[in-house]
């Protein structure tokens, strides 16, 4: 039972769904895979308003999916409900925070899945489980009825074994969504130090397979937005779950990561907000230049469980959200036994577009 928290009886003919646990659903309670909470959990009064489209879809809902807990962490390693098993590998991690909804797609339990990504945990669970999965512009899907982390960076957004299973998400939690007639032709190629070769080298041979016109990109915010988005991640978290460190229901590591939130001045946070502010309008400029950015998605292959907590494994996702903009990750072969993950960035709310370019880079390196 690790992908699931909880699972549920289905019938009927609609496509079927995984809902991650920090997702209201009436009647069930949210646990966000936390002892802590669950050991007082009531049920839900309501669905959360994400839920509706999905609901009269007649979507069915085959469970709620497992997470590193509190949606705090890279990894997906879970104390209290198990671990999601890696269907690439049950020695690797199957990432985080969204580990249970990439293997519920990965393992064709589910046709979609919705994944939170507040530092990358829709799209690092995708590329670990070698899935596809969509972050979204953040503020376009409704965050009531989700359990907070941080209310600067917090989005949902779907999860699939493709790029079909992207829009169908999208579709559900959008009725009316409808992919653009054209794609993005001019990537832009962000080049990120500390890249296994591998990943960098099957990035570059998607775009090329592709057709489109890649041309190189720096952005010298990039590494700043890191800094900025990590810290204003980890102060709002702390605001918003400290209450629960004095149980022994939270995991050490958790523990931990929740606690450096503790440090940050009100001054401190203000300062990355105004840095935050300011990599977006560079982004915005960006993408006067080029109309999508291409990068990997995660700079090392998934790392083995028994490895420990690696934070590093957000490094290419934070600077997104920092930004708000939406990105799509993609698996990619690599010509060996992992598939590698490209992540591509589009400006706000340019989802139809993304998903149209998804279409393409996905046909090209399965072709």
């Amino acid at each position: 039972m690790a992908t699931f928290i909880e699972r549920f009886d289905t019938s009927g003919s609609g496509p079927r769904l995984a809902v991650k646990d920090l997702i209201d659903m009436e009647g069930v309670p949210t646990t966000a895979a936390c002892k802590a909470v669950a050991d007082s959990a009531e049920p839900a009064k309501a669905d959360a308003p994400l839920l509706a489209g999905a609901r009269a879809a007649g979507a069915r809902i085959v469970g709620k999916t497992n997470l590193h807990e509190l949606a705090m962490g890279t990894t997906g390693v879970n104390p209290w409900f198990g671990t999601p098993v890696n269907p690439l590998d049950p020695d690797l991690v199957p990432g985080g925070s969204s580990s249970g909804s990439a293997v519920a797609v990965a393992t064709g339990e589910a046709d979609v899945a919705y994944g939170s990504d507040t530092g990358g945990s829709v799209r690092t669970p995708s590329a670990c489980c070698g899935t596809a999965g969509l972050k979204t512009t953040w503020g376009r899907i409704p965050l009531d009825g989700v359990w907070l982390l941080s209310e600067s960076l917090d989005t949902i957004g779907p999860m699939a074994r493709d790029v079909a299973g992207l829009v169908l998400g999208m579709e559900l939690l959008e009725p009316g969504f409808t992919v653009a007639d054209t794609a993005p032709r001019v990537v832009g190629r962000l080049r990120v130090p500390d890249v296994d070769p591998a990943i960098d080298e099957a990035v570059d041979r998607a775009l090329a397979a592709a057709d489109i016109d890649v041309i190189p990109i720096e952005l010298p915010g990039w590494d700043g937005s890191r800094e900025a988005a990590g810290t204003v991640l980890l102060a709002e978290a702390w605001a918003n779950d400290k209450h629960l460190l004095g149980s022994e229901g939270v995991g050490e590591d958790v523990r931990f990561v929740i606690g450096l939130g503790e440090g940050f001045t009100p001054e401190a946070v203000a300062e990355m907000h105004d840095r935050m502010r300011a990599w977006r309008i560079e982004l915005a400029a960006a993408f006067e230049r080029v109309e999508a950015i291409a990068a990997p998605t995660l700079k090392m292959f998934p790392p083995r469980i028994d490895a420990g907590p690696d934070l590093s494994m957000a490094d290419l996702a934070l600077p997104v959200n920092a930004a708000g903009v939406p990105s799509l990750a993609l698996p990619v072969p690599t010509g060996g036994r992992l598939p590698a993950s490209v992540q591509l960035i589009g400006p706000h709310n340019s989802e139809e577009r993304l998903l149209a370019l998804g279409r393409i880079v996905e046909s090209a390196v399965s072709s």
